[in-house]
């Protein structure tokens, strides 16, 4: 697959911003619509452009990790979201934990904050997993 020398160009803008945005949607997403679901699949846009662009192989490189790692990574950390509840007998597993500290200002920090990053990561993982394998096998 070639691509044009518009989209090679404006490809690393395509890359960043999507995944500037989808941090955004990520910690937004406490109170708001959005979220990690929402946020990966923008991240994955951002490595699809990255792909088609340069290829699989470049952005594989650029992940460091194996995609579906992140898919493990991912399912890791939203689970151990759940764990804090158990050990502070504060509810059954994924009942979520808020603090409030107070550092000028009141800024309410979760254990929902990384069950949501999870979902991020997995998500990630799973557009780029689909979709190099699908840019690999049609290079076969």
């Amino acid at each position: 697959m070639s691509a044009s020398l518009i989209l090679r160009v404006s490809a690393p803008m395509l890359l960043w911003l999507p995944l500037a945005a989808s941090l955004y949607v990520l910690l937004r997403g406490h109170n708001e619509p959005g979220g990690g679901f929402i946020g990966g699949l923008l991240a994955g846009v951002g490595l699809i452009f990255h792909a088609i662009a340069f290829g699989a192989a470049p952005t594989r490189k650029l992940l460091r990790l194996a995609p579906t790692s992140y898919c493990a990574i991912g399912v890791l950390l939203a689970a151990a979201s759940g764990i804090p509840a158990l050990l502070g007998a504060a509810g059954p597993y994924l009942t979520h934990l808020w603090w409030f500290p107070d550092i000028g200002i009141v800024l309410p920090l979760g254990t929902t904050i990384l069950f949501d990053a999870g979902v991020y990561i997995t998500v990630v993982g799973t557009v780029a997993t689909l979709f190099l394998s699908l840019m690999e096998e049609e290079t076969l």
